[in-house]
């Protein structure tokens, strides 16, 4: 058999790794909620912006399909540019979903706008801030699936196929019930009340699960500084006390 076949066959073999335990891992729900908040604004805005967009604005059915290009093209623009900076700055990543979740939060905030801020609907403004959810999702969305997979490897899960197949399948679950929660969520809440509020619940969602990455960030980066400076201190022993023999007994020759 080819060795290139076997290397792939190998890498495919069942993983003793439990995917229970792969959700045990503190930062791993975390970025299942940042995960879930990306697809449920988008399954928000496919199920509720265009019916916002004709009873306030007024517009047709073809200039909402453009409207919505305000949303699927900066998003689609900015993946490359966001990806290349992933991969080249890996260490940035935690902190590109901390900035991306809170602009997405700004931007639902500002997209009705949420009437207690007392800035009044403007066709401009909504544009302006699709534009801005845009951008903050793709930030958002590029680092996590590599951010999952490297948290797998560092907490004892095996880097084959499997493990990627592990991932693969939670990341995905947990997209799929985002996008059967925003619409859900969004609809009822606009029915009850109207999309500014609609979008704001959603705003609310994206910035509590940026607040809990950059605080599990911010621990992150504590916990590693201890760690380095505890290894510090064991590898450069302080001075010898007085008790300390200065020059060896004769008997230890």
């Amino acid at each position: 058999m080819d060795p290139d076949l076997e290397n792939v066959f190998s890498d495919a073999v069942p993983t003793r790794d439990s995917f229970f335990r792969l959700c045990t891992i503190v930062k791993i729900p975390i970025i299942c909620f940042v995960v879930l908040t990306l697809s449920s604004g988008l399954g928000f805005l496919d199920a509720t912006l265009s019916i916002f967009a004709i009873d306030k604005f007024s517009l047709s059915p073809g200039s909402v399909g453009l409207l919505m290009i305000g949303l699927s093209l900066p998003y689609g623009a900015a993946s490359p540019i966001f990806g290349l900076f992933s991969d080249k700055h890996p260490y940035a990543r935690k902190w590109m979903m901390v900035i991306g979740g809170m602009s997405t939060a700004a931007g639902f905030c500002l997209l009705g706008p949420i009437p207690v801020i007392g800035v009044h609907s403007h066709l401009w403004l909504t544009i302006l801030m699709l534009v801005v959810i845009g951008l903050s999702l793709c930030m958002t969305a590029i680092p996590t699936f590599a951010e999952m997979l490297v948290c797998a490897h560092e907490n004892g899960f095996e880097e084959g196929l499997s493990t990627l197949g592990l991932v693969s399948g939670l990341f995905s679950a947990v997209w799929s019930c985002g996008m059967f929660v925003g619409p859900t969520l969004g609809s009822y809440i606009t029915q009850k009340s109207n999309f500014e509020y609609a979008s704001a619940c959603q705003g609310g969602l994206a910035f509590l699960a940026a607040a809990l990455q950059g605080m599990y960030s911010i621990y992150e980066v504590h916990k590693k500084r201890s760690t380095q400076a505890k290894g510090t201190v064991t590898e450069h022993p302080g001075p010898a006390n007085d008790r300390t023999p200065l020059l060896p007994s004769p008997n230890s020759s």
